[in-house]
């Protein structure tokens, strides 16, 4: 250990550590491998980790800071900070009154069909002021942290249109600015095709290519362009015109796929190169085989089905079994999956889709990290990461599912600090 750093927060005598130290992404059986240290402790040095092992083991070479931060974590469980890659934290009101219609027995493209769904959101968002836009997504963010989630992939989506698009982003960047959780920002201007477009379709998706996208990209104001590649929304054909342009203008891909039915859209992400494929319940053998060889992350979220009453979950032991890259996200938002919590997440993961509970804390630690493209920062808690780290009250991981419903989130370290305290 260089004798130039030192320690300024120091874990020890952790129960169960889990590291997720070894591959990086998880792939088969190997998302079943925690990195985990029984008895463990973690020295982090500012923002980054500087030692991990037993916890004697830490406490005796690390060199502690003047002032440094000293948890005894008395034999709880610790884990690296989740990570959500599938996020729409920005929007003005919620729907509560489309849950119950579904509930009622409404289907979610019916409520689409007659106004509501996403172009109810994108109305509201339209005539919110920023300052609300920016209330709103800090109180999504705090609870997120205090159920244990540190990073988030953002979308924008909302806005469909060039000014509103604009807003949406620079709501992202500017709460980003001042806010613990670290947003990766999606451009997701193809979201669906607002009122004004619904009889010229073909203009907005120019609309989108010739002034959106350049727009985004001058003011770096996303890291993705993602897209809703899906029946009744943007086909294989405007999906390919939105994300080739996006590319093109140097913003990684992401897509909304195969969710509705099996339409092609997992096979064009892979050919693509996106980074991630997301929901994917109605993914074909075709494009678990794509995801798999193009190294495509498919960022599954099981809330949403949970949330729609839906009966048919994403294939994930199709998946694992075939080598895709598998995380799991909550896909937060007012309409299909408001939640903010990744735990009731696993909890689903494990429940109704047979999981293992290892697999699912991979598939929102290293896995969900490389389907933003962040593993070489955060994910692990190894030396030279981000020291972002969360202790639980349980004293093993596989309570995180069991125990569910409720949050087991005791503290969380983000970058290196103190911010949550239970």
């Amino acid at each position: 250990m260089p004798p130039e750093k030192k320690a300024t927060v120091l874990i020890k005598n952790i129960g169960q550590l889990i590291t997720m130290d070894g591959p990086v992404p998880r792939l088969g059986f190997d998302m079943n491998n925690l990195g985990l240290i029984k008895n463990g402790g973690v020295a982090a040095a500012g923002e980054e980790i500087l030692a991990v092992g037993k916890s004697d083991e830490v406490e005796g070479h690390a060199e502690l800071a003047e002032g440094c931060t000293v948890i005894d974590a008395a034999g709880a469980v610790v884990t690296p900070g989740f990570i959500d890659p599938h996020t729409h934290p920005v929007f003005a009101k919620t729907r509560e009154r489309e849950f119950e219609m579904r509930a009622m027995g409404k289907s979610y493209m019916e409520i689409a069909r007659s106004g509501g769904g996403i172009r109810s959101s994108v109305r509201d968002l339209r005539t919110s002021p920023v300052d609300l836009l920016m209330t709103n997504t800090k109180k999504r963010l705090d609870t997120m942290l205090a159920h244990g989630t540190t990073t988030i992939e953002a979308k924008s989506g909302y806005g469909l249109s060039t000014e509103s698009e604009i807003k949406c982003l620079e709501v992202i960047r500017d709460v980003n600015s001042v806010h613990p959780v670290d947003m990766i920002p999606t451009f997701l201007g193809a979201h669906e095709v607002p009122d004004e477009y619904r009889d010229k379709r073909q203009e907005y998706v120019e609309l989108v290519i010739e002034e959106m996208i350049p727009a985004v990209v001058k003011d770096n104001l996303a890291v993705f362009s993602d897209i809703f590649c899906e029946e009744e929304v943007f086909d294989l054909k405007e999906s390919r015109r939105i994300q080739q342009a996006a590319a093109d203008a140097g913003l990684k891909l992401k897509f909304h796929a195969d969710e509705l039915a099996s339409t092609g859209g997992s096979e064009l992400a892979a050919e693509l190169g996106a980074i991630s494929a997301d929901h994917l319940v109605h993914i074909s053998e075709g494009g678990i085989k794509a995801l798999a060889n193009a190294g495509t992350a498919a960022v599954l979220l099981p809330g949403t089905t949970f949330s729609l009453g839906g009966k048919q979950y994403a294939p994930v032991r199709k998946m694992i079994e075939n080598g895709v890259i598998v995380a799991l996200s909550t896909d937060c938002n007012p309409g299909s999956s408001f939640t903010e919590s990744l735990s009731i997440i696993i909890s689903l993961a494990v429940v109704q889709m047979k999981m293992t509970v290892a697999e699912a804390i991979s598939a929102v630690t290293v896995n969900a990290a490389r389907a933003i493209d962040k593993n070489d920062d955060i994910g692990q808690l190894v030396a030279g990461k981000l020291a972002d780290i969360v202790i639980w009250d349980m004293q093993d991981y596989r309570e995180l599912p069991y125990h569910y419903g409720v949050n087991l989130v005791t503290k969380v370290i983000k970058r290196g600090k103190l911010v949550v305290q239970r």
